[in-house]
């Protein structure tokens, strides 16, 4: 019987990939750093990347697992590619990992965990979509603070484009990944069915919303200070401004059929996605 671990699961992709799998039959044991179970599953555990103590319940019977990185660490793999490696070797046959489309097989961080898992794991799958959806409107995150705060964005951008995509999208390209007989053994590029700059968001979440909302063209410099005054640690600061600059470069001007190819439905636009959170702006 397949049984599959979906470490994040109380996340943007982890909790649909652990409730798609879940309406499919396919026993799911969900893992957190929490005790209590984020979702309806037949299994729940604690777990965390960094304590080896989590792991052997974790892992114990499981045949498949969606690994989620551990959250605002600096290179991930230093931890992920032991413990996967203790994964493989407990039996785990299939594994799909959540990366982004920023970063390239044997680049630094999940680059080098999407390389190990191709070149190691008997199967698997590396889901690297473009810039979520879910930043404008997730508590907490610096875009949707300013939105909500000062009724701005405020990039590094310039112009640059980005194929935002909706993270339900995301998660139903991972069910497929982990609940298909055949083995994908790809790297999933997923993006949404538009590439938009930050401009354009600033007019479509204004459209919606009822309120002013704009995109201010900050220097790099400006962009880092923006974000360490929201209490951001410096150096993950410092990397999401260089993300900015490579898409003011052009580096995610692209659309993918991805999600229409895996799943059979095509992806969620940009202002469907704002009007289906109507409580996020009034």
């Amino acid at each position: 019987m397949t049984r599959v671990l979906v470490i994040g699961a109380a996340g943007n992709t982890g909790r649909p990939i652990a409730q798609g799998l879940t309406a499919e039959g396919v026993t799911v044991r969900t893992a957190t750093r929490d005790t209590r179970p984020p979702v309806t599953a037949a299994e729940h555990v604690r777990f965390d990347w960094a304590d080896p103590s989590t792991h052997e319940a974790a892992f114990e019977g499981v045949d498949r697992m969606y690994a989620l990185a551990p959250a605002l660490v600096e290179d991930p793999s230093v931890l992920m590619i032991s413990v996967l490696k203790r994964a493989l070797a407990g039996g785990v046959r299939r594994v799909v990992l959540l990366s982004a489309s920023a970063v390239p097989e044997e680049g630094p961080g999940l680059g080098q965990v999407h390389h190990f898992l191709r070149t190691h794991a008997p199967e698997w799958a590396v889901l690297q979509p473009s810039w979520f959806m879910q930043n404008f409107i997730s508590p907490g995150h610096h875009h949707a603070v300013s939105i909500q705060r000062d009724g701005a964005l405020v990039t590094a951008t310039g112009q640059g484009r980005v194929g935002f995509v909706d993270a339900g999208d995301i998660a139903a390209v991972g069910v497929r990944a982990l609940a298909d007989a055949a083995s994908h053994d790809t790297a999933h590029v997923i993006t949404g069915p538009q590439a938009l700059s930050y401009d354009d968001l600033a007019a479509i979440l204004s459209r919606v919303s009822g309120r002013p909302i704009r995109h201010v063209h900050a220097t790099p410099e400006e962009a880092q200070r923006h974000l360490q005054a929201s209490g951001m640690p410096e150096i993950y600061a410092r990397f999401l401004t260089l993300l900015d600059t490579s898409i003011r470069d052009g580096a995610e001007n692209r659309v993918t059929d991805t999600v229409l190819r895996v799943t059979g439905r095509p992806p969620r636009d940009f202002e469907s996605f704002v009007r289906a959170h109507p409580n996020v702006w009034h």
